[in-house]
């Protein structure tokens, strides 16, 4: 076996990056090859078995029953032969995995193993990326998600520029634990091509004026904070009713967002201890 590169080099696709120790697989390359030229000369010798005998079965001298047996040696000679070729291949695609390759243009990040380590299935040998293209991966509140995909305008920012993304992709799930969805952004190469992966960037976004005209907002002073517990008083009748609310973007007019717990016309008290007072009264 041997290691061919170290971190950092630059390489290019199908540069050989490193190569395992290949005596097994090679002895067994070698031991289909030479099955692979026993059933040929078989398939060659029943072939010109069949034709002979074909030959003279049509002139007499041979019958129907000697023909038969020629030709079934012969289809017996094919399936060892087609056996045969598909293990010699099997072998080859064995060997070229003792060779591993660069599949793509890029750069070493790191190595992962040393000459002499045991290779195993799902080992890492290398790590290697590709410097271009590059995206931003963002990850957003599934909540957010509509504002995300209303926006008419993205923004990367890298040190003190600002780029434009080539395109936009949402991933269509979310993760269970976080409740966020993954939003990538390719970024041109003309404007990429200094940045590596792992840097920290900033996403700036103008949101459609029609998502931001139908969202729910009150005043920050009409929420009820109690410990875990964001609510808001809802009139009820003639009286005012605690009801729990899921909050979003606090706005810089000092109005929060309500994601959840609220519906357009729900009428709220901007009073909190006067709505609380009311309700204990009615009670």
């Amino acid at each position: 076996s041997s290691l061919l590169v170290n971190a950092a080099n630059k390489v290019k696709r199908g540069d050989l990056l490193l190569t395992i120790d290949d005596s097994e697989t090679l002895a067994g390359q070698q031991r289909s090859q030479a099955q692979m030229d026993q059933v040929e000369a078989n398939l060659h010798n029943a072939t010109v078995s069949y034709d002979r005998t074909k030959d003279l079965q049509s002139k007499g001298f041979l019958s129907q029953a000697a023909l038969d047996t020629a030709q079934a040696q012969l289809k017996t000679a094919k399936a060892l032969h087609d056996q045969a070729k598909a293990q010699s291949q099997q072998s080859d695609l064995a060997q070229s995995f003792t060779k591993v390759r660069a599949p793509f243009d890029g750069w070493i990040l790191q190595t992962d193993v040393q000459v002499g380590d045991l290779a195993v299935p799902g080992k890492s040998l290398l790590l290697i990326y590709a410097s271009l293209p590059l995206r931003a991966v963002v990850q957003v509140p599934a909540s957010r998600v509509a504002h995300i995909t209303s926006s008419t305008s993205v923004q990367v920012q890298v040190g003190e520029a600002w780029i434009t993304p080539t395109m936009r992709t949402l991933i269509p799930a979310s993760d269970p634990v976080s409740q966020t969805m993954e939003w990538r952004l390719e970024l041109p190469a003309t404007q990429s091509a200094g940045l590596v992966p792992g840097r920290r960037v900033r996403v700036k976004l103008s949101a459609d004026q029609t998502y931001g005209s139908n969202r729910l907002t009150v005043p920050d002073h009409a929420v009820v904070r109690r410990g875990e517990l964001t609510a808001v008083y809802v009139q009820s009748g003639d009286v005012f009713t605690l009801r729990a609310v899921r909050l979003g973007q606090r706005l810089d007019s000092g109005d929060v967002e309500i994601l959840a717990g609220l519906k357009a016309g729900d009428v709220v008290a901007l009073d909190t201890v006067r709505a609380a007072q009311v309700r204990q009264t009615s009670k």
